[in-house]
């Protein structure tokens, strides 16, 4: 007996890529379980599922950094300034990141390169330690949403949201959509898409003089004087990131979505005046969310 659950999720997350760096990424989840029924007569109640499932696959990678942990590029370890937190340094070909998160920022996958394929695999793993017995196989596809036009994929930190947005390296993979005098503005958004490609976005009010960065105990071996330093508490506990200016955009706002939306729109009309009052701005975090701003 089979149960399928279509569009159960959409998980957003950032992870360590040797050659892109930090990415931002949103991958769609569908599930197909077998097994014998229950006493219900079912494999799995319908509501079961969406709220088991989607919670395991919520508390195992959803707005967390994945780390390829079987990469050299990753060194992983315990926090010499907080206590359960860790300290990562990455080393890609476009930059080298390093932060200090709690540990339940993180998701370690054993792997040496994070993919659909590994990430599939871990996820498997984790969601059929917690199913119920009659459950014998569980298979999950995870596709990224089909978007025509441009799209681009962001990483960031959000110390204001409750739960897991809580991070300061989680991501997106995302589009812009920009109007002008109610049509499509296709130069705009390809602008904006290139300009936000595997970027990371910082809040200027993050920002944290060198002396006060909490990194890993051999920081001082590996920054550069392109570094710059962000850091913040949340509920979680404390958060810190170096980052090199080659990948980074600081804005002077949270990076929510709504806020984005209108540093965009502020950003356009400063740069094109003539277009003032003839704008509209539609900026997505992942999968079916946004904001629209008009000016």
């Amino acid at each position: 007996m089979q149960l399928f659950v279509d569009d159960l999720t959409v998980i957003d997350f950032s992870y360590l890529c040797p050659i892109r760096g930090i990415v931002g990424e949103s991958w769609i989840v569908d599930v197909l379980l077998d097994g014998s029924l229950n006493e219900m007569s079912m494999v799995l109640d319908f509501a079961v599922v969406k709220k088991q499932i989607k919670a395991i696959i919520d508390e195992a990678v959803d707005h967390k950094l994945l780390l390829p942990i079987l990469s050299k590029s990753v060194t992983l370890k315990e926090s010499s300034h907080q206590v359960n937190h860790q300290t990562i340094d990455f080393f890609s070909e476009v930059a080298s990141y390093h932060l200090q998160s709690p540990a339940c920022a993180f998701a370690s996958v054993e792997t040496e390169a994070i993919t659909i394929e590994a990430v599939t695999q871990h996820l498997t793993d984790v969601i059929l330690e917690q199913l119920p017995e009659n459950v014998k196989g569980l298979t999950l596809t995870l596709r990224a949403e089909n978007i025509p036009g441009d799209f681009y994929h962001y990483t960031h930190g959000l110390k204001l949201h409750d739960g897991n947005c809580q991070r300061i390296a989680h991501g997106h993979r995302s589009k812009i959509q920009i109007f002008v005098d109610g049509k499509k503005d296709r130069t705009l958004e390809h602008e904006w898409c290139q300009r936000w490609e595997d970027i990371y976005i910082a809040s200027e009010a993050d920002r944290v003089p060198r002396e006060e960065i909490q990194l890993s105990d051999h920081i001082d071996e590996y920054l550069k004087p392109d570094h710059q330093f962000f850091a913040y508490w949340a509920p979680q506990g404390r958060f810190d990131i170096a980052v090199s200016s080659k990948i980074l955009d600081v804005v002077d706002c949270d990076s929510t979505v709504e806020l984005l939306a209108d540093f965009i729109l502020r950003q356009l009309v400063a740069t094109h005046p003539e277009l003032e009052n003839r704008l509209k701005v539609i900026a997505y975090e992942g999968v079916a969310k946004g904001a629209i701003v008009n000016g």
